[in-house]
């Protein structure tokens, strides 16, 4: 963690919160299906219900979620049951409309801002499955749902939306490694557990090399050694939507965005199969 990435991760968030607002405020049904059987409205309720929670999660003390009984699903929480968890948020957090939305989304980031003015930006907080996630981490999270979900609605209206390479830069160092460095909790826990130990290192022109080390189940962030099984040359902007399935995996090799190296890369697969994104 450095003091720049702090800035620029608290500065991240309402420029992106900015956008993502002013593109639910120009929606015009919200009834259109934005992403699987989402509507633009489920989509746009999505985004601010994890803005409100953050609001008392980034605390950190236990207290009182804003959304009463979601601490429980929250903490047992995986990849692989998240659905269920934003199904049951999606019915606690029932604002549908557009311009609604827009207008707490913008008072949510202000007061998470405010919030966590004085934190420890390394602070681990506690998150989904019983992981700990730094303080910048989590302001991250919210950036690239923001950036993920404003390309889903975009896509519907026919709009251009950007997708900065050094905003993604920040998911990955701030909450992935973050996340990694700390606890993951359960959120892997429904995977099967390999005993093999897989190393993929990562690198780009927008992040701090990092190595993601897997082993029974076990994700580790460490520092580069030489010794990675898989080498990513990456651009954060194309790696991180193909994580979470808005970019093809062919098309991301195929135009540069991601290149696969290293001595064992036809390890990567059985890597992704456990380490991956709802």
């Amino acid at each position: 963690m450095t003091v720049e990435r702090w800035h620029r991760v608290r500065a991240a968030l309402p420029e992106v919160g900015g956008r993502f607002a002013d593109l639910l405020t120009g929606v015009p049904d919200p009834h259109r299906r934005a992403l699987g059987a989402w509507t633009i409205g489920e989509t746009a309720s999505h985004v601010g219900m994890i803005a409100l929670m953050y609001t008392a999660m980034i605390r950190g003390d236990g207290g009182p979620l804003p959304l009463p009984g979601l601490a429980e699903p929250i903490d047992a929480a995986s990849v692989d049951t998240i659905s269920r968890l934003n199904a049951m948020a999606l019915e606690l957090y029932p604002e549908r409309d557009p311009v609604r939305l827009a207008a707490r989304l913008r008072a949510d980031i202000a007061e998470v801002l405010l919030v966590s003015a004085d934190l420890d930006p390394e602070k681990p907080v506690w998150w989904l499955g019983g992981s700990r996630v730094p303080v910048a981490g989590v302001l991250a999270h919210l950036v690239n749902e923001m950036l993920l979900h404003g390309l889903d609605i975009a896509r519907v209206l026919g709009r251009p939306w950007r997708v900065p390479a050094r905003l993604e830069a920040l998911f990955l160092e701030l909450f992935l490694f973050g996340v990694a460095r700390n606890d993951m909790g359960r959120l892997l826990a429904d995977a099967t557990p390999s005993p093999r130990r897989i190393a993929v290192e990562f690198r780009s022109r927008y992040t701090t090399p990092a190595v993601l080390a897997l082993q029974d189940g076990r994700l580790r962030c460490e520092e580069p050694d030489g010794t990675a099984d898989v080498r990513l040359r990456f651009d954060p902007s194309m790696l991180v939507p193909m994580m979470f399935g808005r970019v093809s995996r062919v098309r991301a090799v195929l135009t540069g965005g991601v290149r696969i190296g290293g001595p064992r890369p036809w390890l990567l697969p059985e890597f992704l199969r456990t380490v991956r994104m709802p």
